[in-house]
């Protein structure tokens, strides 16, 4: 059997597969074999809190209920996603490449330390991509991302309610405005409402708390790529930068880095520039 190209395609926070649905159509066109998956958590069948459903919404209620999801673990996340990895191989006979948005940089790196022989290359959306031992809440917070617009949204405590719980549903204007600049700030109204319906409350806490476990032996043996997304809003271009030193430095090789001149989400709004980058990585 030929051997082809092969890319799994990993979802950020709150987002499920849907996020690449006018991207795969250009993968596959092109010969690229694109699976996008579901991570453990999230999509259609995402549990809800009860009091999502109630409207108007109660802010106490949504604020303190408990998440249904809050017991979703990255091991469970980096499972599936090496599940898709190994699919995609079987198809193509060749070895894939792992590409993750956002939160879902997170999944890509514990996938790529785990079966770095069976991988082409690490691939980062203006994802988390975090040296040794940082975890995601610790990037949050740095100076470089002040500007974030992502922790205005949230209306739980996450340690009280184990998730990063945001209301995609809400009737307020100034707060459907702050989602749309987080995520989707040069797309179009249609496009943003659409977007919306993709999107769960509630993103597993723990998840952002799991130290990253690459190393030097596995994971920085995989070529690495970062596509950098200059006017991003909910990962700033500062703090892109910096974590790319920061791997850089210790990994002790660079990583390849292009970027797009867009907001948080360019498989909206710039889905065949996106492909074209992609299916360059996993071409190289």
């Amino acid at each position: 059997m030929a051997k082809r190209n092969g890319v799994v395609l990993i979802h950020g926070a709150w987002h499920d597969h849907h996020t690449w649905d006018r991207v795969v159509p250009l993968l596959e066109a092109a010969g690229c074999a694109a699976r996008a998956i579901d991570l453990p958590g999230a999509g259609a069948a995402a549990p809800r809190p009860a009091s999502f459903a109630t409207r108007p919404l109660d802010p106490a209620a949504f604020g303190s209920e408990p998440s249904p999801n809050a017991g979703v673990t990255q091991e469970a996340r980096t499972e599936a996603a090496i599940a898709a990895v190994r699919a995609v191989n079987a198809e193509t006979g060749g070895k894939a490449v792992v590409l993750g948005h956002s939160l879902g940089g997170l999944t890509v790196s514990s996938v790529v330390e785990a079966i770095s022989e069976e991988v082409s290359a690490a691939a980062y959306l203006t994802a988390f991509m975090l040296p040794p031992g940082m975890v995601a809440g610790q990037m949050i917070q740095h100076d470089l991302m002040a500007e974030a617009v992502v922790p205005t949204l949230f209306l739980a405590d996450p340690e009280q309610v184990g998730a990063l719980r945001i209301d995609v549903a809400s009737p307020d204007a100034d707060y459907r405005a702050r989602l749309k600049q987080a995520f989707y700030a040069d797309l179009t109204n249609a496009q943003f409402e659409t977007a919306l319906r993709h999107l769960h409350p509630d993103e597993p806490a723990q998840v952002a708390g799991v130290p990253s476990n690459v190393s030097k032996g596995r994971f920085g043996t995989v070529a690495r790529h970062y596509i950098a997304c200059t006017e991003d809003r909910a990962i700033t271009i500062a703090g892109q930068r910096e974590m790319i030193r920061m791997m850089d430095e210790v990994m002790g090789t660079r990583t390849s880095v292009q970027s797009l001149d867009c907001s948080h989400s360019p498989f909206y709004s710039q889905p065949q520039a996106l492909a074209e980058l992609i299916l360059g990585i996993a071409g190289s």
